[in-house]
């Protein structure tokens, strides 16, 4: 028997709902949820003694249930005589003071301020098919009537799919009215989150319209959103950010059906914010390994990410994430980042957190009551610490955040807001400043104080900072690139002039001024605050032989080269980001690789030297583009890819004579380490100089 509509129009039509509850007969019909999914909101919202006007009552069961619970003043209409006669005659015996109308709910016959609550379950949905002319000017009857009737104080409570014409027209008419605004999701049951087919595609919303009374001149207006049952509401600045609000719940319950229902869409990410201040809290992203065969206790799992380790290849890059879920052998793996700026109590809190949550992500097939494990790495959920933020009126906001690494060592690091889940210098502490600072953590989690509130004074630069060590593997290949020079070995007795343009937190030319005695050194950096930053956090010094240049790098190598006399370089460095995300080339930007200018850099450039660059592309075309353009002004060039990462770096030379095989590359970074690594020198014992070059191609 088919009692849905043919057109959405007939829910509109007094002779569509005769004919539905006369062919449905007393069966109960449960829009949109029934009693014991709807009764927190319900709870919170009506009060056991207030008069309650139902709206469009049908033959549902929740009025009933209201009564059987305390609220015996509840007067139910509808416009179906058919129903009417249905629901007096199952409740005249056992609830006596409950009554039933028929009324059309545009024209009511109630006298003005009759009750303290209008509530309406589908009707409102269910009127407002479309946004013709007649369909609006019924609703407006509708709301209309239903503020009347309300009392100042009282509230129109209407569950509703929120869908947008139907929210805009809510939202609209009542806040034009000066009453307060709130929507509120009700909360899925556990066992419809299991559901291989849920009820509805949308999840479902409560209104919650309260009357104010009229203050003439008045133009306040407010709208809030309250997440959960037992959440905070969210004051919002405008109605159109409540209905983006509404929105993004409402793609989050489809993507969540959309994952219950198959597994393999691709790459999904989420975030999931905090109930109190709409902030993101947590980032998800889901990992299908359709190639695990399924068995009970391997379909689900969620994975904590540290704190500030999300910036690494196995959990920040999609390849990573894939080789993650693989190894842990799940046929579905939810990764977790934890935000900077948010506060963590550990573990347990975290899980309780995200316990409930996150089943709405598991996988069709799992079956119920299933326990699922929360994995991690050692088995907590990371240190970090914001020791400073600010904001660059060229780079944009800031942080210096300390993190704890995988071998138990901190480490220092730069981070963009504008792109947060890139490392833009980092550096490894020293091991008595890191055992203070864990110590200082320790200490301070007893009085309660947040995980990431900013010391009072920073340790000094030279004595935090590990200046024998590099952190980031691009740098260490850059740095390798020296062995390209003629007799590496004497390098450290050698005059060397270096141009490194792009300065970050300075562990790139430092490393070349302690490690290289007799070389000079020439930073160029665009951005004033990053000098501040290298200087007081990265243990960055100018000296005699470090100077950095505040300037644009392409003008200033154009300034150098357009000179009589230009100075010539041993070693020219671009490490530079673009600050343009739209391009498919995030480091350098386009404009340091067009021919021009590699001409310029050309003209600086010794008979012998190396012209050392790190690119970032993800653009293939893109990529062969800046590699034929390279060649053309430098026919010797090398490329050596970072594994793991987008970062390759090249090594370009003036003249084809230049060109050496792997094995002669190899010979001569050995000898240069060698001599790096004679007593005294305070190398890094980890930092394998010919590893670095294994697997350089010639283009």
């Amino acid at each position: 028997m088919n009692l849905l509509p043919k057109s959405s129009k007939e829910f509109g039509s007094v002779d569509y709902w005769e004919k539905f509850f006369q062919q449905r007969g007393k069966k109960a019909f449960e829009w949109y949820g029934t009693y014991l999914e709807l009764c927190g909101v319900l709870h919170k919202y009506i009060k056991p003694r207030e008069r309650v006007l139902v709206i469009g009552c049908g033959n549902s069961e929740l009025s009933e249930q209201l009564y059987d619970v305390g609220y015996q003043d509840i007067v139910n209409i509808d416009i179906s005589e058919a129903v009417i006669k249905q629901m007096k005659e199952r409740n005249a015996s056992r609830r006596p003071q409950m009554s039933f109308l028929k009324m059309d709910m545009t024209q009511m016959e109630f006298p003005d301020a009759s009750f303290q609550v209008v509530l309406d379950k589908g009707t409102l949905d269910a009127v407002l098919t479309d946004e013709e002319e007649k369909t609006l000017q019924q609703v407006d009857r509708m709301l209309a009537e239903v503020g009347r009737v309300l009392q100042v104080g009282g509230r129109y409570l209407c569950i509703s799919l929120a869908q947008a014409h139907i929210l805009k027209k809510a939202v609209g008419h009542f806040s034009r009215e000066g009453w307060m605004v709130r929507v509120h999701q009700v909360a899925s049951s556990q066992d419809e989150v299991l559901e291989a087919e849920p009820r509805f595609s949308l999840p479902v919303f409560a209104f919650i319209m309260t009357k104010f009374r009229p203050v003439p001149g008045s133009a306040l207006q407010i709208f809030e959103l309250c997440a959960q049952e037992q959440g905070k509401p969210v004051r919002l600045e405008s109605a159109e950010r409540l209905a983006e609000a509404v929105r993004e719940r409402q793609q989050y319950a489809w993507l969540c059906s959309q994952l219950r229902r198959k597994a393999g869409l691709g790459s999904v990410s989420l975030d999931l914010c905090s109930g109190d201040t709409g902030e993101p809290r947590y980032t998800l992203h889901v990992v299908d390994s359709p190639t695990v065969k399924p068995s009970r206790d391997n379909h689900f799992a969620i994975f904590i990410i540290p704190q500030g380790r999300e910036t690494e290849w196995l959990f920040g890059m999609e390849e990573g994430r894939k080789q993650l879920a693989a190894s842990a052998g799940f046929r579905r793996l939810i990764t977790v980042a934890l935000h900077r700026g948010q506060q963590y109590d550990g573990m347990d809190s975290v899980q309780a957190e995200l316990s409930t949550r996150v089943m709405e992500l598991a996988p069709a097939g799992m079956p119920p009551q299933q326990q699922v494990p929360f994995l991690s790495v050692g088995g907590d959920i990371g240190v970090r610490t914001v020791q400073h933020q600010d904001r660059s009126p060229l780079s944009g906001d800031y942080v210096i955040e300390d993190v704890q690494g995988d071998d138990r060592r901190y480490f220092r690091r730069l981070i963009f807001l504008s792109n947060r889940n890139v490392v833009q210098s980092e550096a490894r502490l020293l091991k008595e400043v890191s055992h203070r600072a864990q110590k200082k953590r320790k200490k301070d989690k007893k009085k309660q104080r947040p995980a990431d509130t900013p010391e009072d004074l920073p340790p000094a630069p030279g004595q935090s900072i590990d200046k024998s060590y590099l952190c980031c593997e691009h740098h260490k290949a850059m740095i390798a690139g020296l062995a390209l020079l003629r007799n590496p070995e004497l390098l450290l007795e050698t005059p060397l002039a270096l141009l490194v343009v792009g300065l970050g937190g300075g562990s790139l030319p430092l490393f070349v001024h302690d490690h290289f005695p007799k070389s000079r050194v020439d930073a160029v950096e665009i951005d004033p605050s990053m000098l501040e930053v290298a200087t007081r956090w990265f243990g960055f010094a100018q000296s005699e032989r470090m100077k950095v240049h505040i300037a644009d790098g392409l003008d200033y190598i154009s300034s150098l080269a357009g000179g009589e006399a230009p100075p010539l370089y041993d070693i020219i460095m671009f490490d530079v980001d673009s600050k343009d995300p739209t391009l498919g080339m995030s480091c350098p930007p386009p404009t340091f690789v067009d021919q021009p200018f590699l001409q310029k850099v050309r003209n600086i450039l010794t008979h012998e030297g190396v012209f050392i660059l790190n690119l970032v592309c993800r653009d293939a075309a893109l990529k062969d583009s800046v590699l034929a353009g390279l060649k053309a002004v430098f026919p010797v060039l090398y490329v050596r890819r970072i594994e793991g990462e987008v970062n390759e770096i090249l090594f370009c030379r003036l003249h084809a004579g230049q060109k050496l095989a792997t094995p002669e590359l190899l010979e001569k970074a050995q000898a240069l380490e060698r001599t790096l690594r004679k007593p005294g020198r305070g190398w890094d014992d980890s930092y394998v100089l010919s590893d670095m070059l294994k697997t350089v191609k010639i283009v």
